[in-house]
């Protein structure tokens, strides 16, 4: 019987898993598709995490669940609530911990840096969801049905990532060509590089101080355009061009992908700088960054 079980293979699912089983760990992959790396210390299975009874058969024995899981980003309001509810109710039967892979969506506006303290106070439809996600976690580490802690995570960088970078950026400057941002390329921005944020995971699951309480994971603090400078010279590119999507682009790519109309709502986090306060998980665990080179390397 696997120790960890990670749910959700995207690439921090993926990267969790992995390191979990470098450590030694017993891990099993839960993935609707069954889907995973290919790696002797990882048991991949496939079954839809919805499906509590099912899904608390299969975590039964187990020591720690990771819920890295994601449902299609337009859908959050409608898909996350029942899914998250499932894993949480199975993770209980099983008597497992619970180790949550949450963002920044959840917390009020502010114009300082965020912190863990922040109010969660959402003013956006995907803010609140994963605000009251955390809480149905929180308010049943608090009556006693198991322990939880939350690792929360900015725009992702990192082999497999799907960001707005990742997606929009990334290929443009690699291929020499005008790239359309999201957002102002020179405000400061806190990213997250995928590596990182699943050695967070893996360090608050077995720390006894992690419990009750959400953690920021490292976080690589720079400009849009200073990764895209990073990354064409890592590439031999010419020098990024960037321009501003305008509404207008922004309406034509959601013809082709409902994901793209979701990104107004969440503009606030890249029109200015969103700056996030990683100190708690590194004073705590000693956890740093890797740079922003290795990140893009990646």
């Amino acid at each position: 019987m696997a120790e960890s079980v990670v749910i959700g293979a995207g690439a921090t699912g993926v990267a969790t898993a992995r390191q979990l089983a470098e450590s030694g760990k017993r891990v099993r992959l839960i993935t609707r598709s069954g889907s995973g790396p290919d790696h002797p210390g990882i048991e991949q299975i496939a079954l839809d995490a919805g499906r509590t009874d099912e899904l608390a058969e299969i975590l039964a024995g187990a020591t720690t669940v990771f819920n890295a899981a994601m449902t299609a980003y337009h859908t959050w309001p409608e898909t996350m609530p029942p899914l998250f509810a499932s894993i949480l109710a199975a993770t209980e039967r099983a008597g497992a911990d619970y180790v949550m892979l949450g963002n920044h969506y959840g917390y009020q506006r502010t114009t300082g840096p965020v912190t863990e303290r922040t109010p969660m106070a959402p003013h956006t439809r995907k803010g609140r969801v994963r605000a009251e996600l955390w809480r149905q976690a929180k308010d049943a580490h608090d009556e006693g049905r198991l322990r939880v802690t939350e690792v929360r995570a900015g725009q992702y960088l990192g082999p497999g990532a799907v960001s707005a970078f990742t997606l929009l950026v990334a290929p443009r400057i690699r291929e020499g060509e005008l790239a359309l941002v999201h957002g102002n390329p020179d405000a400061a921005h806190s990213f997250s590089y995928t590596e990182d944020v699943a050695a967070a995971l893996v360090a608050v699951s077995g720390d006894e101080r992690a419990w009750g309480r959400a953690w920021h994971a490292p976080v690589i603090t720079t400009t849009l355009r200073q990764a895209a400078t990073d990354l064409a010279e890592l590439h031999g590119a010419p020098e990024p061009r960037l321009e501003p999507l305008t509404e207008r682009d922004m309406a034509l790519l959601s013809f082709t992908d409902p994901l793209w109309r979701e990104f107004a709502e969440m503009s606030y986090m890249s029109e200015r700088p969103f700056l996030v306060d990683d100190s708690d998980v590194r004073d705590t665990f000693g956890l740093k960054p890797s740079t922003l080179r290795e990140a893009l390397a990646a």
